[in-house]
């Protein structure tokens, strides 16, 4: 059976990574040498050679603050056909933020997004997939400012992020404003109710081994498993039956990623390793699996009944 996964790519520089913030404060990001647009244009050219079925459709995450320098690069990515999806604007993990915070940030950049490309957009990515128990008061928010999708889940422990209770599949959070929500199967949220009562969540990809979950999701794991187990972990996935999300920063295809001095060694690690191998890993993945948008499968849930 030919499962159809979703390949989502996180616009933001080198400078911004979580990893890179001890180091590197926002207020300083003006003063780096910005690479985000020959790396995300490398990856709409591998996009384009894509599939022997042809060229393969990505939703990318834009960072607000990316989009305010870089108008010409969002508007290119959306021509070319993909999904314009939100990445927040300052690129801040969410439970380092007040609510009213995070409302002003999340608003503010699909406001800038959607008046590059004139469209709506839809979907919500947290950086550092910081959507965690602590800070579920988020999806309330983004539903109340239009977000219909979230994809912010890791369903793992980690020691930035993770819900390692989360279904390993999109599931639909059922809003009660001001109480946690409620994880539905996506069969119980289908049609309107879709628009009205729940957010729907793209989780990021985990295997089954030895009874516990791992991440094989791209990023950062991506560059350190060797590509055969990467393309045995999906395949695993996708003999489920079920759809993986995959996901990759334009920054980890830049061989010559500038260095960043003053990292711990786990962080200098998780940025550097393997960068020269994920240009031809990321073209080899393309080619092995079907790929195509996140909100394509949300609209498709809308027309059922």
């Amino acid at each position: 059976m030919s499962v159809t996964n979703y390949i989502t790519i996180d616009v933001e520089d080198y400078f911004q990574v979580h990893a890179l913030s001890k180091v590197i404060k926002p207020e300083d990001w003006d003063g780096y040498d910005c690479r985000v647009e020959k790396n995300t244009n490398l990856i709409l050219d591998l996009l384009d050679e894509g599939s022997t079925a042809g060229p393969v459709k990505a939703t990318f995450f834009v960072l607000g603050w990316i989009a305010e320098r870089y108008p010409q690069l969002v508007k290119r990515i959306s021509n070319r056909g993909h999904e314009i999806a939100s990445h927040g604007y300052g690129h801040q993990a969410i439970y380092n933020q007040t609510p009213q915070e995070f409302r002003q940030d999340i608003r503010l950049a699909k406001k800038i997004l959607e008046d590059l490309i004139g469209n709506e957009v839809i979907g919500y990515r947290a950086p550092t997939y910081s959507i965690t128990e602590r800070t579920l008061w988020a999806l309330d928010i983004l539903a109340e400012e239009g977000y219909r999708y979230d994809s912010s889940v890791f369903p793992i422990r980690h020691d930035y992020y993770g819900i390692p209770s989360a279904p390993r599949f999109p599931f639909a959070w059922k809003l009660d404003h001001g109480k946690d929500p409620e994880v539905l199967e996506v069969s119980q949220s289908k049609g309107q109710d879709l628009k009205s009562q729940t957010l729907l969540e793209f989780p990021m990809a985990t295997v089954i081994l030895f009874n516990h979950k791992f991440p094989c999701s791209g990023g950062g794991y991506f560059r350190i498993l060797p590509y055969f187990f990467t393309h045995l972990f999906l395949g695993k996935i996708n003999r489920e039956g079920k759809p993986f999300i995959f996901y990759l920063h334009p920054w980890e295809l830049d061989t010559d990623l500038p260095q960043v001095k003053g990292l711990s060694p786990l962080s200098k690690f998780r940025t550097y390793v393997n960068i020269s191998r994920t240009v031809q890993r990321f073209a080899r993945l393309l080619k092995d699996f079907k790929f195509t948008t996140l909100n394509s499968y949300y609209n498709s849930l809308l027309q059922t009944r």
